[in-house]
């Protein structure tokens, strides 16, 4: 039951830290068009971007796939970028004329290369495991429960600010959006390219 709650923990804590944000700024653009009546949409959404984090931090601990850590802290970013440009650009269309099936596509895209980040410090952690296995899944649970407290969090404040302060759908996602444009821009030139 330790080792279960460390890596709960582990996995929470690696999507609710402070100092790394990206998975919540991730999740903040993810949701930000939906409301609570979409609640299944936006929990596969979750579930396929976990999936992916999961799969790409199987394969790279178990030494299937190696990819540069640079790449990976340059693309984290780049996803998050992606995403709020695609909500800015399709904010007056209804979530319900949208292709969910690219979304959870992107989603899955998305979350294997999250995985990749984080896959060095926990083939690290996992190293002397016998089976690596059992903690990926501890992990991938924990990072699941916390995904989905950022989205409660995330569909709690669009009730508000769409009921109670009356912002409109398209207004509220392109606010959110472009604040997130905002905070990542820096990110991707710091990790990037540019």
């Amino acid at each position: 039951m330790d080792q279960f709650l460390f890596y709960l923990k582990l996995g929470f804590n690696h999507v609710m830290d402070i100092k790394a944000y990206d998975h919540v700024l991730f999740f903040l653009v993810l949701v930000v068009p939906y409301a609570f009546n979409s609640w299944k949409r936006v929990l596969w959404l979750v579930t396929i971007f976990t999936i992916g984090h999961t799969l790409s931090l199987m394969l790279s601990v178990y030494g299937v796939i190696r990819v540069k850590a640079s790449l990976v802290e340059f693309l984290i970013p780049i996803t998050i970028l992606v995403t709020a440009l695609f909500n800015i650009f399709t904010a007056s269309k209804s979530p319900k004329n949208e292709r969910f099936g690219l979304l959870l596509i992107i989603s899955l895209f998305f979350g294997l290369i999250h995985g990749l980040g984080f896959s060095n410090y926990f083939k690290q952690i996992v190293a002397s495991e016998e089976s690596k296995l059992l903690p990926m899944l501890e992990f991938a649970i924990g990072i699941e429960v916390a995904q989905i407290l950022v989205v409660l969090i995330v569909l709690i404040l669009a009730f508000v600010g769409q009921t109670i302060f009356r912002f409109s759908r398209r207004d509220w996602v392109m606010v959110m959006s472009a604040i997130v444009v905002g905070v990542v821009l820096p990110m991707v030139m710091e990790n990037g390219l540019f």
